[in-house]
Protein backbone atom coordinates (compact mmCIF):
# COMPACT_ATOMS: atom_id res chain seq x y z
CA UNK A 1 0.00 0.00 0.00
CA UNK A 2 1.52 3.16 -0.60
CA UNK A 3 2.04 6.02 1.92
CA UNK A 4 -0.82 8.02 1.35
CA UNK A 5 -3.30 5.52 1.43
CA UNK A 6 -1.75 4.16 4.81
CA UNK A 7 -2.63 7.54 5.68
CA UNK A 8 -6.22 7.64 5.03
CA UNK A 9 -6.60 4.53 6.33
CA UNK A 10 -5.13 5.27 9.85
CA UNK A 11 -6.70 8.46 9.54
CA UNK A 12 -10.49 6.99 9.15
CA UNK A 13 -9.76 4.22 12.00
CA UNK A 14 -8.84 7.06 14.29
CA UNK A 15 -12.01 9.05 13.55
CA UNK A 16 -14.11 5.78 13.80
CA UNK A 17 -12.41 5.21 17.60
CA UNK A 18 -13.07 8.72 18.59
CA UNK A 19 -16.85 8.40 17.18
CA UNK A 20 -17.77 5.05 19.06
CA UNK A 21 -16.25 6.96 22.14
CA UNK A 22 -18.97 9.95 21.66
CA UNK A 23 -21.83 9.10 25.21
CA UNK A 24 -25.32 9.74 23.94
CA UNK A 25 -28.36 11.59 25.73
CA UNK A 26 -30.23 8.55 26.99
CA UNK A 27 -32.81 10.89 29.57
CA UNK A 28 -36.14 12.53 27.51
CA UNK A 29 -35.06 15.19 30.12
CA UNK A 30 -32.21 16.39 28.72
CA UNK A 31 -33.27 15.77 24.80
CA UNK A 32 -36.36 17.93 25.95
CA UNK A 33 -34.21 20.97 27.29
CA UNK A 34 -32.26 20.38 23.95
CA UNK A 35 -34.99 20.42 21.65
CA UNK A 36 -36.67 23.96 23.90
CA UNK A 37 -33.37 25.14 23.11
CA UNK A 38 -33.64 24.70 19.60
CA UNK A 39 -36.64 25.74 19.30
CA UNK A 40 -36.09 28.92 21.37
CA UNK A 41 -33.31 30.03 18.95
CA UNK A 42 -35.02 29.28 15.67
CA UNK A 43 -37.85 31.38 17.19
CA UNK A 44 -35.71 34.22 17.97
CA UNK A 45 -34.46 33.80 14.32
CA UNK A 46 -37.75 34.19 12.60
CA UNK A 47 -38.28 36.71 14.32
CA UNK A 48 -35.42 38.70 13.66
CA UNK A 49 -36.03 37.70 10.00
CA UNK A 50 -39.77 39.18 10.37
CA UNK A 51 -38.60 42.25 11.88
CA UNK A 52 -35.95 42.31 8.95
CA UNK A 53 -38.49 42.18 6.08
CA UNK A 54 -40.92 44.57 7.78
CA UNK A 55 -38.29 47.31 8.57
CA UNK A 56 -37.24 46.79 4.64
CA UNK A 57 -41.19 46.24 3.68
CA UNK A 58 -42.63 48.98 5.66
CA UNK A 59 -40.76 51.95 3.57
CA UNK A 60 -41.84 50.30 0.52
CA UNK A 61 -45.50 50.20 1.74
CA UNK A 62 -45.48 53.54 2.94
CA UNK A 63 -44.08 54.99 -0.63
CA UNK A 64 -46.41 52.52 -2.27
CA UNK A 65 -49.20 54.57 -0.26
CA UNK A 66 -48.28 57.88 -0.72
CA UNK A 67 -48.32 57.33 -4.20
CA UNK A 68 -51.45 56.35 -4.26
CA UNK A 69 -52.42 59.43 -2.57
CA UNK A 70 -51.00 61.83 -4.87
CA UNK A 71 -52.59 59.97 -7.38
CA UNK A 72 -56.00 60.11 -5.95
CA UNK A 73 -55.43 63.91 -5.33
CA UNK A 74 -54.83 64.70 -8.87
CA UNK A 75 -58.65 63.26 -9.51
CA UNK A 76 -60.93 66.44 -10.27
CA UNK A 77 -64.46 67.10 -10.06
CA UNK A 78 -66.98 66.08 -7.45
CA UNK A 79 -64.64 62.91 -7.03
CA UNK A 80 -61.59 64.77 -6.17
CA UNK A 81 -63.54 67.15 -4.00
CA UNK A 82 -64.88 63.93 -2.26
CA UNK A 83 -61.41 62.49 -1.94
CA UNK A 84 -60.22 65.87 -0.52
CA UNK A 85 -62.56 65.94 1.88
CA UNK A 86 -62.00 62.31 3.07
CA UNK A 87 -58.19 63.20 3.35
CA UNK A 88 -58.68 66.53 4.58
CA UNK A 89 -60.70 64.57 7.88
CA UNK A 90 -58.05 61.48 8.33
CA UNK A 91 -55.50 63.80 10.67
CA UNK A 92 -58.59 65.31 12.82
CA UNK A 93 -60.50 62.07 13.16
CA UNK A 94 -57.18 60.18 14.31
CA UNK A 95 -56.53 62.69 16.56
CA UNK A 96 -59.70 62.63 18.47
CA UNK A 97 -59.75 58.96 18.16
CA UNK A 98 -56.23 59.01 20.25
CA UNK A 99 -57.75 61.75 22.51
CA UNK A 100 -61.06 59.69 23.17
CA UNK A 101 -59.14 56.89 23.96
CA UNK A 102 -56.92 58.60 26.37
CA UNK A 103 -59.79 60.03 27.95
CA UNK A 104 -61.93 56.59 28.19
CA UNK A 105 -59.05 55.13 29.89
CA UNK A 106 -58.35 58.00 32.50
CA UNK A 107 -62.19 57.75 33.18
CA UNK A 108 -61.62 53.55 33.42
CA UNK A 109 -58.97 54.50 35.87
CA UNK A 110 -60.49 57.48 37.85
CA UNK A 111 -63.78 55.25 38.38
CA UNK A 112 -62.32 51.24 38.96
CA UNK A 113 -64.57 50.14 36.03
CA UNK A 114 -63.94 47.03 34.58
CA UNK A 115 -65.76 45.95 31.22
CA UNK A 116 -68.38 43.08 31.96
CA UNK A 117 -67.54 39.71 31.26
CA UNK A 118 -69.35 37.75 28.70
CA UNK A 119 -72.00 36.31 31.21
CA UNK A 120 -73.58 39.65 32.46
CA UNK A 121 -73.73 40.56 28.84
CA UNK A 122 -76.12 37.16 28.47
CA UNK A 123 -78.26 38.29 31.52
CA UNK A 124 -78.89 40.98 30.13
CA UNK A 125 -79.75 41.02 26.29
CA UNK A 126 -81.17 37.36 26.84
CA UNK A 127 -84.57 38.49 27.52
CA UNK A 128 -84.58 40.38 24.30
CA UNK A 129 -83.27 37.66 22.24
CA UNK A 130 -86.05 35.22 23.75
CA UNK A 131 -88.02 38.18 22.65
CA UNK A 132 -87.28 38.24 19.69
CA UNK A 133 -87.22 34.66 18.51
CA UNK A 134 -90.25 33.92 20.36
CA UNK A 135 -92.83 37.05 20.31
CA UNK A 136 -95.82 35.95 22.15
CA UNK A 137 -93.53 35.64 25.07
CA UNK A 138 -92.87 39.37 24.42
CA UNK A 139 -96.49 39.86 26.36
CA UNK A 140 -95.10 38.38 29.44
CA UNK A 141 -91.63 39.59 29.68
CA UNK A 142 -90.14 42.71 31.72
CA UNK A 143 -90.94 44.82 28.52
CA UNK A 144 -94.72 44.62 29.28
CA UNK A 145 -96.34 48.14 29.74
CA UNK A 146 -98.14 46.69 32.55
CA UNK A 147 -94.86 45.74 34.16
CA UNK A 148 -93.14 49.26 33.47
CA UNK A 149 -95.92 51.12 34.85
CA UNK A 150 -95.99 48.89 38.44
CA UNK A 151 -91.98 49.23 38.51
CA UNK A 152 -92.97 53.10 37.91
CA UNK A 153 -95.18 52.73 41.02
CA UNK A 154 -92.50 50.77 43.40
CA UNK A 155 -90.26 52.99 42.28
CA UNK A 156 -88.26 55.16 45.41
CA UNK A 157 -86.76 58.86 45.40
CA UNK A 158 -83.35 57.81 44.16
CA UNK A 159 -84.67 55.72 41.48
CA UNK A 160 -86.92 58.61 40.03
CA UNK A 161 -84.18 60.95 40.75
CA UNK A 162 -82.17 58.86 38.82
CA UNK A 163 -84.77 58.59 35.48
CA UNK A 164 -85.05 62.55 35.90
CA UNK A 165 -81.70 63.87 36.06
CA UNK A 166 -81.21 60.97 32.68
CA UNK A 167 -83.93 62.68 30.67
CA UNK A 168 -82.99 66.03 31.54
CA UNK A 169 -79.34 64.69 29.58
CA UNK A 170 -81.05 63.53 26.88
CA UNK A 171 -83.34 66.36 26.13
CA UNK A 172 -80.41 68.55 26.95
CA UNK A 173 -78.27 66.79 24.69
CA UNK A 174 -81.24 66.94 21.82
CA UNK A 175 -81.45 70.75 21.99
CA UNK A 176 -77.44 71.17 21.85
CA UNK A 177 -77.84 69.06 18.51
CA UNK A 178 -80.88 70.86 17.18
CA UNK A 179 -78.93 74.40 17.45
CA UNK A 180 -75.62 72.59 16.08
CA UNK A 181 -77.71 71.64 13.60
CA UNK A 182 -79.77 74.42 12.75
CA UNK A 183 -76.96 76.54 13.55
CA UNK A 184 -79.26 79.03 15.05
CA UNK A 185 -80.91 79.20 18.61
CA UNK A 186 -84.46 79.74 17.07
CA UNK A 187 -85.91 78.38 13.71
CA UNK A 188 -84.27 77.17 11.00
CA UNK A 189 -82.31 79.69 8.31
CA UNK A 190 -84.47 79.31 5.50
CA UNK A 191 -85.64 81.42 2.38
CA UNK A 192 -88.03 84.45 3.55
CA UNK A 193 -91.22 84.34 3.49
CA UNK A 194 -93.70 85.97 0.45
CA UNK A 195 -96.17 87.19 1.53
CA UNK A 196 -99.59 87.73 -0.69
CA UNK A 197 -97.83 85.50 -3.38
CA UNK A 198 -100.13 82.13 -3.63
Amino acid sequence: MPATASRAVLRQSQFLTRRSAVRYASSTSEAASKAGETASSAASKASEGLSRVSSTAGPAISNAAQGLGSALRKVGGRTGKVIAFVDSMIPPTVYYSKVGIELAKLVFRGQNMTPPNMATFQAYFQPLTNAFRNPAAFKNSSFAPSNIISRVRTANKKEIALAGVTAAEIVGFFTVGEIIGRMNIVGYKGQPEHHGHH
